[in-house]
């Protein structure tokens, strides 16, 4: 069942039921009503009886017989009986009810009270009336044929106005639900236009601040984001093919030289050293896209410890000595606080120390081992470590690609490098939950702050 008909059948059943319940109050209040009324014209038919059988002796036969004709015999199926009240067994004139009366009617009347009861659909009244010889019991019965045939017609047209209200309502809630999810029906079929090769397309959405246009939203931001990835990864593919083409290049050019004819001692060395070469740097290039690529995964599984991130910073340094002995990095430790707690982190020691020697060592590589300074502050619950040189910079409109795997900036192009690293530290920080920010200008040098929340 689609959420149309769902939501018609919900519309139905609520009203249906809101309906069917008034529509028994009505009926039962106007049961009561006409009940009452009955016994409220019965009392009166009583009252004339009394008057009309005990006052006869005083009138006329013939002004008797007169006057119960115009006034008596006027309900359905009326009869009256008239009992002394301390014997309201036996009548004293001719009985026209046949009826066992109910212990509860007898006993209101015995209590001088007005007294009803009901059999069917025939109605009883008994009352006490009063006369210069004595207390009698006056009961008067009747038939409510009018209004047994009013409350069948009240039933009937409430039965078919409800019936004929559940069909309206039925079709005033589909025109209405298919009002209601007509948006939806527009948010699928633009979703099912948009497919790998078109997705920069995008939903339409208004200015309502209702949840569909919360929904198209929503939709539009991982539309965002799926688009992004898709550019990323065409860019990662062009670059990195275009990275190991080149050593790959090289080798086999190498190799094919070496194979036409034979050479003295001194070319196939010098042939194998080049080959050596390229060998390494497509082994280096290789190891830092498995890094990337499991630096993206490695949330699962990551195992975390408490660091300091000052003694990470020595071994990122022991490490560019190792590798870059020319290396012109400086510590600044002036603003270390006091409290050594505010520089310990949870982390992974293997990762982040990638993270740290990845971007020092571009610093001093785009720097041409220039003065690198590091400096490691903290700020309330967070410690940031700020690299700064004096290298070429990085170009405005390139700030926001040089994240992206194996992307290079022109001015960059020249220096020995893959793209990797920055790549791959960002990728680290954000798994430690970190924020890794830029600041450069062409010509002046590069400061990259990293900031890591500490152990609270």
């Amino acid at each position: 069942m689609n959420i149309r008909n769902k939501i018609t059948l919900i519309f139905i059943a609520l009203t249906g039921s809101l309906m069917s319940v008034v529509f028994v109050i009505i009926y039962l209040f106007s049961y009561n009503y006409t009940d009452s009324e009955f016994f409220d014209r019965l009392t009166e038919r009583a009252n004339i009886v009394a008057q009309i059988r005990l006052e006869k002796d005083e009138l006329s036969t013939q002004l008797y017989d007169e006057i119960r004709k115009k006034h008596v015999q006027i309900l359905p199926n009326e009869k009256e009986a008239v009992y002394k009240i301390d014997d309201i067994n036996n009548p004293i004139l001719p009985n026209e009810i046949n009826s066992d009366f109910p212990p509860t009617f007898k006993e209101k009347l015995s209590n001088q009270e007005i007294a009803f009861f009901k059999s069917d659909n025939t109605y009883f009244t008994g009352i006490i009336y009063s006369d210069n010889e004595g207390d009698f019991v006056v009961i008067a019965s009747a038939d409510n044929v009018f209004g047994k045939a009013k409350m069948n017609n009240l039933r009937a047209i409430l039965i078919i106005a409800l019936l004929s209200s559940l069909v309206a309502l039925f079709i005033i809630g589909r025109y209405y639900a298919g009002k209601v999810l007509k948006p939806i029906a527009e948010i699928t079929n633009q979703v099912k236009e948009i497919t790998g090769r078109n997705l920069h397309l995008r939903l339409h959405t208004k200015n309502n601040k209702d949840e569909l246009a919360e929904l198209s939203n929503t939709f539009n931001d991982l539309l965002d984001r799926l688009e992004t990835t898709f550019d990323l990864q065409i860019s990662f593919i062009n670059n990195a093919s275009h990275e190991l083409k080149n050593p790959l290049a090289a080798i086999l050019g190498e190799t094919e030289y070496v194979l036409n004819k034979s050479r003295s001692a001194n070319d196939y060395q010098a042939s194998i050293q080049s080959i050596e070469k390229e060998a390494k740097r497509l082994d280096l290039l290789i190891n830092n896209l498995l890094e990337l690529a499991q630096a993206g995964h490695e949330e699962q599984g990551l195992l975390v410890e408490s660091l300091r991130v000052d003694e990470l910073i020595f071994l990122a340094k022991d490490k560019i000595d190792e590798v870059n002995p020319a290396n012109n990095v400086k510590l600044d430790l002036q603003n270390l606080p006091d409290d050594q707690k505010s520089l310990i982190i949870h982390g992974n020691q293997s990762l982040l120390l990638v993270a740290f020697v990845n971007i020092i060592d571009n610093a001093c590589k785009f720097s041409d081992n220039k003065k690198v300074n590091v400096k490691i502050s903290a700020i309330s619950n967070q410690v940031e470590i700020t690299i700064e040189d004096q290298g070429i910079g990085i170009p405005r409109k390139d700030l926001a690609k040089v994240f992206e795997p194996l992307y290079r900036s022109e001015n960059a192009r020249g220096i020995k490098g893959f793209g990797v690293g920055l790549s791959l530290a960002q990728k680290i920080i954000k798994i430690h939950q970190g924020i890794l920010s830029i600041n450069s200008e062409v010509g002046k040098g590069t400061s990259i702050n990293i900031r890591l929340n500490c152990i609270e």
